[in-house]
């Protein structure tokens, strides 16, 4: 029998397992379709008809960063970073993470935060001179905290729409000036609220900060990520307005997806950083009948080597935090029997 391998990217017609820095990848695969691979049985996704096209999304890249697993100033876990000399770990994992896409051709590619690791405009244009010369018009990029805490004043617009085959982008700024939690604004959802209401075709939200959960958090403005009341207006905002089909976030540097009663079959996301272990991005394959998000870890040699070291960040803890369950990391967002 085959070793149990860690099962992390399930599409349509794909998948692909993990022994550390080694990949078993089934392609060309039938959707909905049992399969096992590496001590692990699992089911492909069900395809909805023809691709219209394809999203990219990244988050929580950090230019700039020189110690992964740093948490302010604790010195309970060892950290991580480069020999001095060597080419910085944001660079490699960024560089690795733009050359897979790239291979994928997406029509978009949505930046959603955390661009830098100070604020500084330096890092700020590290990060562009990796993104924008690989995807130029076909990014979309927006702020998180590393910037807005440090008031640095770029990608800050607080409603970005794009409207792609099958499918409409919108990119909200969560951030706040000075502080590390998110907020969205009676304008960002009003607007958010009027295109929802005349949308001929499913809308995909993207932001850096995830809704705060109440089944795992206490009220308070000290939360994680967007501020209580905020998160309420949102999800009665995707309650209202069957149009909207998902939300997806960064800033947690994990997967995981959180439902909420008032709209059961939306999917609340966090996709994992591509900074450190595992190394992530995800895809949305839009079809005319529906849409999927699947898992990619990054696969340059070296940004898996990377990947290898950074899986021992807290204690050898970090693993089970990052990578979440498989449901996690690749759902179908949007199925045919969802209305519009």
């Amino acid at each position: 029998m085959a070793e149990r391998g860690e099962l992390l990217t399930v599409a349509d017609d794909e998948v692909v397992c993990w022994h550390g820095p080694r990949a078993t990848r089934l392609s060309d695969l039938p959707p909905d379709t049992v399969v096992d691979t590496d001590g692990i049985n699992t089911r492909t996704l069900p395809r909805f008809g023809e691709l219209l096209c394809r999203i990219a999304t990244v988050n929580d890249v950090h230019f700039g960063e020189t110690e992964a697993g740093r948490i302010g100033d604790s010195d309970e876990w060892p950290t991580f970073s480069v020999p001095e000399g060597a080419e910085p770990y944001p660079s490699v994992m960024n560089r690795s993470a733009v050359h897979d896409i790239a291979r994928w051709d997406p029509d978009l590619v949505v930046v959603k935060g955390d661009l830098t690791s100070t604020g500084t405009m330096a890092e700020y244009e590290a990060f562009r001179s990796v993104y924008e010369p690989a995807f130029g018009s076909r990014l979309m990029v927006v702020r998180g905290n590393h910037e807005s805490f440090h008031r640095l004043a770029v990608a800050d617009d607080p409603f970005q729409q794009r409207e792609l085959p099958g499918v409409i982008v919108v990119l909200l700024d969560t951030s706040r000036e000075g502080l590390p939690n998110g907020d969205l604004t009676p304008e960002q959802l009003e607007r958010l609220d009027e295109l929802a209401a005349r949308a001929d075709r499913p809308v995909l939200v993207f932001g850096h900060h995830p809704l705060w959960d109440a089944s795992s958090e206490p009220r308070r403005d000290s939360t994680f990520g967007l501020l209580p009341d905020a998160s309420e207006s949102l999800v009665a905002t995707f309650a209202r307005r069957p149009a909207l089909a998902g939300y997806f976030a960064g800033h947690t540097h994990r997967n995981r997806v959180v439902r909420h009663e008032a709209c059961p079959a939306v999917p609340f996301t966090e996709v994992a950083c591509v900074k450190d272990f595992p190394g992530a991005w995800a895809e949305y394959r839009v079809f005319d009948g529906g849409i999927l998000q699947v898992h990619r870890r990054i696969t340059g040699t070296r940004a898996l080597e990377w990947t290898e070291r950074t899986r021992g960040m807290f204690g050898g803890a970090y693993p089970a935090y990052a990578l979440g369950r498989s449901r996690d990391r690749c759902f179908v967002v949007r199925a045919p029997s969802e209305p519009t």
